[in-house]
C-alpha cells in the first residue's frame, strides 16, 4: 500500500496555540532532555521522520545524530515549518528538510522509515489509532517509533499554594474538550499495544523547573500563555471557569513565583516500540 490521501476533516483547535510564550517553551527543548530514551538507537544512515516537529528544536539533535543519514520533519502549522528550516540552515544541518502534514495522513511512501520520532503530539491528536496507523506504515519491518507525551495528573508546584492546581486541572480540561488525552503518558504502553507494536520498553521522567530563572520563566510563560485573551475565551467557551476563578489563579500563581522554595516538575510517559518484522 502507497500513500493516499484521506477525506478531508475539519481540523481539532490545538489547545497550546502558537503564541509567542509558548515558542518560548519550545525552544527550550533539546534532543538531549527530550528525546534521551531515543539517542542510544540512533546512528549515523539512519532515516528518520519528526511528526509534529514544531520549530524543530528537537529535530536538530536528531538530523546530528543521523547524518549523513535524512531527517524529515512534519507539522500541520507552516510557521513552524519556516522556523524549523531556518534553524536548520543556520545549524547547518543539510541531512534535515521539513515540510507541512499531517499525523494521520504522511506524505511519505510504505515501509520508508528506520525511526519515527514524536514529543508531545498525540496527546493532542483525537484519533491516536489514526496517526499510529500512519506512523506503522511508513516504518519499515523492525523500525522504531519513540514519543514522549505528558502525564497531566502527574505534575506539581510546590509550595501548594491555595487552589493552584486548579488552573492546572482546567488545562487538561480544556485539552481534553479539544479532543486531547491529559494522561498520555501513562496510557502509552496500552496504545502502542493495541495499534500492533512490539518490543515496547515505557519509563516516565520529569520536566522540571527548578533554578530561579527557570521559576521566573515558567511564571512568565503561563502568566502569559494560560491567562491571553485567546486561553481565557476557550476556557470560558467550554465553561470550565470563570474570569473571577482565572483572576484568583494568577495572584496564586505571583504567590508561587514569590515563595522561597519554589519549584514545579511535569512528568512525561516516553516509549520506543518496534514495528513487527
Amino acid at each position: 500500500m502507497t500513500h493516499h490521501n484521506n477525506p478531508a476533516s475539519p481540523a481539532p483547535a490545538y489547545t497550546m496555540g502558537y503564541n509567542d510564550e509558548f515558542q518560548e517553551l519550545l525552544a527550550r527543548r533539546n534532543a538531549e532532555t527530550c528525546a534521551a530514551h531515543l539517542l542510544p538507537h540512533l546512528g549515523p544512515g539512519l532515516r528518520v521522520l519528526d511528526f509534529g516537529c514544531g520549530p524543530g528544536t528537537i529535530s536538530m539533535g536528531l538530523a546530528k545524530a543521523v547524518a549523513p543519514g535524512e531527517l524529515y520533519g512534519i507539522d500541520m502549522e507552516a510557521s513552524q515549518i519556516e522556523m524549523a528550516r531556518s534553524a536548520a540552515a543556520a545549524g547547518g544541518h543539510a541531512n534535515a528538510s521539513f515540510r507541512t502534514g499531517d499525523a494521520t495522513d504522511l506524505p511519505f511512501e510504505d515501509d520508508s522509515f528506520d525511526i519515527a520520532h514524536c514529543h508531545a503530539v498525540l496527546m493532542h491528536v483525537p484519533d491516536t489509532q489514526a496517526a499510529l496507523a500512519e506512523v506503522k506504515r511508513v516504518l519499515k519491518p523492525g523500525g522504531m517509533l519513540s514519543t514522549r507525551e505528558m502525564i497531566g495528573n502527574a505534575t506539581f508546584f510546590e509550595p501548594e499554594v491555595e487552589d493552584l492546581s486548579g488552573a492546572m486541572e482546567t488545562f487538561l480540561k480544556l485539552l481534553r474538550a479539544n479532543g486531547g488525552h491529559p494522561r498520555m503518558g501513562c496510557e502509552l504502553k496500552r496504545i502502542l499495544l493495541e495499534a500492533g507494536f512490539s518490543d515496547i520498553r515505557a519509563g516516565a521522567s520529569f520536566e522540571s523547573f527548578t533554578e530561579t530563572e527557570d521559576v521566573l520563566f515558567f511564571h512568565g510563560f503561563a502568566s502569559s500563555w494560560f491567562f491571553a485573551p485567546e486561553t481565557m475565551d476557550m476556557i470560558e467557551k467550554h465553561g470550565l471557569a470563570s474570569r473571577e476563578q482565572l483572576d484568583d489563579w494568577r495572584r496564586m500563581l505571583d504567590a508561587w513565583r514569590d515563595a522561597p522554595g519554589a519549584m514545579a516538575a511535569f512528568a512525561f510517559g516516553e516509549a520506543t516500540a518496534r514495528k513487527p518484522h
